[in-house]
Parts: C-alpha cells; sequence; structure tokens
C-alpha cells in the first residue's frame, strides 16, 4: 500500500497541492476528480503543487500533473508553479518536460494552515487503466524522450 497521500487546499484564489511521502497510481482517482473540481470553479488565480515533502512520484501521477497544466492553460490561461528542493525530483521533472509545462521553483511556499487529505476512492480496474493510459499519452505529448519512454506501456495497455 502507498505511504503517500495528497492535500489539497485552496486560499484567496489559489490552489494547493501536497504531494507527501511515496505518491503513487493507488492516489490517481482521487487527483483527477480534484483536477476536475478546479476547473468547475475557474476562479482561482495560481495553481501551486507542493512536491517539497515528496519521496517519490510514479508516472501515472506525473501525467495527472501535465494533464493539470494543460488544462489550466487552455482554460485560464495560467502556467501552474511546481515547487520542488529535491534535486532527484527537480531532475525527473526536468527529464519528463515538466519545464515546459511548468513554472518550476526550488523555494518553499507557505502553504494554507487548512489543508485536506484527498479523500481515497474506489475505482474500478477499468477505470484506473483508462487513467494510467490517459496520463501516459499525455507524458508521451511533452518530449520525444517520454515517448520513446512509454510507447510499449501505453501499446500494452491498449491492447489489454
Amino acid at each position: 500500500m502507498s505511504t503517500g497521500r495528497i492535500q489539497f487546499a485552496e486560499q484567496n484564489g489559489t490552489f494547493v497541492l501536497k504531494f507527501v511521502g511515496e505518491v503513487r497510481l493507488t492516489l490517481c482517482s482521487a487527483l483527477d476528480a480534484t483536477i476536475e473540481k478546479i476547473f468547475t470553479a475557474l476562479n482561482f488565480s495560481a495553481i501551486v503543487i507542493d512536491l517539497t515533502e515528496t519521496r517519490s512520484i510514479d508516472s501515472t501521477t506525473l501525467g495527472l500533473l501535465a494533464k493539470l497544466s494543460i488544462l489550466s492553460r487552455q482554460k485560464v490561461g495560467l502556467l501552474p508553479t511546481v515547487v520542488t528542493t529535491h534535486a532527484d525530483i527537480t531532475r525527473l521533472l526536468q527529464s519528463m518536460g515538466f519545464d515546459q509545462v511548468f513554472n518550476i521553483v526550488d523555494q518553499p511556499v507557505a502553504c494554507p494552515p487548512t489543508m485536506a487529505d484527498l479523500p481515497s476512492q474506489d475505482q474500478s480496474e477499468e477505470v484506473v487503466k483508462a487513467k494510467v493510459l490517459e496520463a501516459h499519452r499525455i507524458l508521451m505529448g511533452l518530449n520525444e524522450s517520454n515517448r520513446e519512454e512509454f510507447h510499449d506501456l501505453v501499446n500494452a495497455l491498449e491492447r489489454g
């Protein structure tokens, strides 16, 4: 079982998502639902993803974060900010092309005091598979390296 969690808060027009611990596939349904919730609001001025307490993050979660950025630019013309203070996480983000779709900063930001854990969501295997497929297709669209990295996985998911 994952030892990670995702916290969420909205304060003064800023949506904050804080990833804590090992953030994996098991949290993706809750993350995807929160992304949808953010874009039904449409009355915000910033989106901040705080990775300062993240130990590891999987590719499905990264794909959903890329989705968040793409939707943000399309719907409100806003480039979200990712905060990372760990060199390994920063390298991972840069290798995935996140420097093209996020403002990446290395200075911690003050999180709202009322951060709440995203509720876990039980999803069928088919729904989870669809989210994994969507996330990896998005990552593949960011750069050629990702296209090569995830090509076999996406093909296997599409066949299966």
